[in-house]
């Protein structure tokens, strides 16, 4: 049945029975399968009325100015609903303090570390993709480098369902009145911030309204008419374990393909590797200080170990890999549990069976002898690491 089938006192009735069913505010899902349930006609009045959302919220009593009741009818409301929905929204002004990181005294730098902090010292708009693997302080390096030079960061998370409203801001519901919030991208702006898009490579097409934002321009938001100048200092940053393209082996499955033309506003893009063994035998260390559970012998046999599982993963005989990260859980295992095999196998359970036994096995190997060459000559016969 068409949309027609509505009589403005049907569209009361109907609107009544979702208020009673599930109240004043409901979504665009529940309307639908409400009607389906019932073989009511498809309420087209209803969900394309852009008037009386919020966000992806249907707030069913502006359909009576207000009113706690339904008994007035659609005649007499269209005056009313007029009057609202005309109004602009108030800006929703948020007192946020400053959002300087706070300074890690155990991070260690490395990469590509030297090169932002310049970047971003300058003061010059220079969007900067980071790529590469999960856990090698991708993230970590952006908000360090910004404590540094105290600069504020603000930090969004991207995932599929990330769209403009979660971005740019969008209407929302304060006391019973709409008001306007401001996204963290038009805050950052404002307050010429370091935007940190952090895997920004699980977003969908919807990422496309940050076109100007990532050539540096001002903002036309198209729902407040105001233009939005970035104050001197404000840069995006973006991290993503892909870049952009997809993948094809498996291991980021929920990485999507960028647009083209989204990816060529970026300035450049950086390619982050794990750290060196002498960088990454330093950071762990630090974590074991500042856990209160120094080993040195412990961190040259771990930074070892994750090193011949990379140097595996490079070539192709292995499908998992250790992060740095992971390195660092397993320090602070350590200090908790004390036992050296019991932090590494709680860090590992996560990986497939033949994989964490293999990891297993060649610390073992690691921990009877002294050095890699030392498992060699104990081992002649076996290949270089069990997998």
């Amino acid at each position: 049945m068409s949309k027609s089938h509505y009589s403005a006192e049907q569209r009361k009735e109907l609107i009544s029975k979702l208020i009673e069913h599930f109240g004043n505010q409901v979504i665009k899902d529940q309307i639908l399968e409400f009607c389906d349930e019932r073989n009511l006609p498809n309420p087209h009045f209803l969900v394309s009325c852009k008037d009386i959302k919020v966000g992806k919220i249907y707030n069913l009593d502006w359909f009576y100015g207000g009113k706690e009741t339904v008994n007035d009818t659609m005649e007499e409301l269209l005056p009313a609903m007029q009057n609202t929905t005309t109004m602009k929204p108030k800006r929703l002004v948020v007192d946020i303090d400053n959002t300087v990181p706070d300074k890690d005294v155990t991070y260690v730098p490395f990469g590509f570390f030297k090169p932002l902090e310049q970047i971003i010292k300058s003061k010059i708009f220079f969007s900067t993709f980071v790529t590469g693997l999960s856990g090698n302080g991708k993230t970590t390096m952006v908000e360090q480098v910004c404590a540094k030079t105290k600069r504020e960061c603000i930090r969004v998370n991207i995932s599929i369902e990330t769209d403009e409203e979660d971005l740019i801001g969008g209407n929302t519901l304060q006391d019973g009145n709409i008001v306007y919030r401001e996204g963290p991208v038009l805050t950052a702006m404002r307050r010429g911030a370091i935007l940190l898009i952090d895997e920004i490579d699980r977003g969908s097409n919807k990422l496309m309204c940050l076109q100007s934002v990532l050539e540096g321009k001002p903002y036309f938001n198209k729902k407040t008419g105001e233009v939005i100048h970035p104050a001197p200092g404000f840069n995006v940053i973006a991290t993503a374990n892909t870049k952009g393209r997809g993948t094809e082996d498996g291991r980021f499955i929920a990485a999507q393909i960028l647009d083209e033309a989204f990816l060529e506003r970026f300035s450049i893009t950086v390619e982050q590797e794990y750290p060196s063994v002498a960088i990454e035998k330093k950071i762990v260390l630090n974590k074991m200080e500042a856990y209160g559970k120094l080993d040195s012998d412990f961190a040259d046999k771990l930074i070892a170990w994750a090193d011949i599982i990379r140097k595996t993963f490079e070539e192709g005989g292995v499908d998992e890999i250790i992060s740095t990260r992971r390195l660092v859980n397993i320090v602070q295992a350590y200090s908790i549990f004390n036992d050296r095999l019991q932090a590494i196998q709680y860090c590992i359970n996560r990986f497939d069976e033949d994989t964490k036994t293999a990891f297993l096995d060649l610390y073992n190997k690691m921990n009877v002898t002294e050095s890699t060459s030392d498992i060699k000559a104990a081992h002649p016969h076996d290949e270089e690491i069990p997998f």
